[in-house]
């Protein structure tokens, strides 16, 4: 008689992990932070318009030759939009089933509404929407040239920008995505450090403080180009 096997494995750490409540808390807050950090430096590059067309397009330029030797051109460029990728899937998946997860513990809604909830915690989801349609234009706008406005070209980032932001609509679309992004950061980080262990009673207004500072930063900092082209300052 043969003896019967066990088709009923235990699942993997990484597949329990990622199907608990905690660890799907953990990526969104680990991929959100990576996320982050590309904003504060993408803003800062993005700055480099206001000192003219050559210092702007060498900064492009040197995106694709970073690492070079020792890396092939465009290879690090890659990397980052790989991880970026990876980062942007993994945070929006985890919202989702997280959102989804919510939803099915509490199908009934409630009788009174949670109190003293913030507008960027009202907004997290659709900002997350904006934000992600956002991304999509913006690489067809500025990257591949697709929905371009003007001639696009590929090594004249300067003007495209110019370009992009010489239209209503281009800047209507950047400076909403812009404000739902400032939304976005101030709640995001504050819940990231909640979830990482970061917060405390003592270090919660620092917390708070730096989120409130980096949105602020990051949402002015990004729409300053814009606003420069419409008013002339760049052009």
């Amino acid at each position: 008689m043969a003896l019967a096997t066990r088709t009923d494995r235990r699942p993997s750490m990484t597949r329990t992990f990622w199907d608990s409540s905690v660890g799907k808390k953990t990526i969104m807050a680990v991929s959100g932070l990576i996320m982050l950090l590309y904003l504060v430096v993408h803003m800062i590059g993005n700055l480099k318009i206001f000192f003219g067309s050559g210092e702007f397009n060498h900064y492009a330029h040197w995106l694709r030759t970073m690492g070079e030797p020792f890396l092939h051109y465009e290879w690090a460029l890659w990397i980052v939009r790989v991880v970026l990728v990876a980062a942007v899937v993994l945070h929006a998946v985890s919202a989702y089933q997280l959102s989804r997860r919510d939803i099915r513990a509490r199908p009934a809604k409630y009788v009174h509404k949670k109190p003293r909830a913030s507008y960027a915690t009202r907004t997290m989801r659709w900002g997350g929407i904006i934000l992600a349609l956002f991304i999509v234009w913006h690489i067809l706008d500025l990257t591949t040239g697709t929905v371009h406005s003007g001639g696009f070209q590929s090594g004249n980032p300067y003007q495209n920008v110019i370009d992009t932001f010489s239209t209503w609509y281009g800047n209507t679309i950047y400076i909403v995505a812009m404000l739902a992004l400032g939304l976005h950061v101030q709640h995001g980080f504050w819940s990231a450090a909640q979830t990482l262990g970061a917060g405390s009673a003592t270090r919660d207004r620092a917390l708070k403080t730096i989120a409130n500072v980096l949105a602020l930063v990051l949402t002015v900092g990004f729409i300053s180009v814009p606003v420069a082209v419409m008013t002339g300052v760049v052009s």
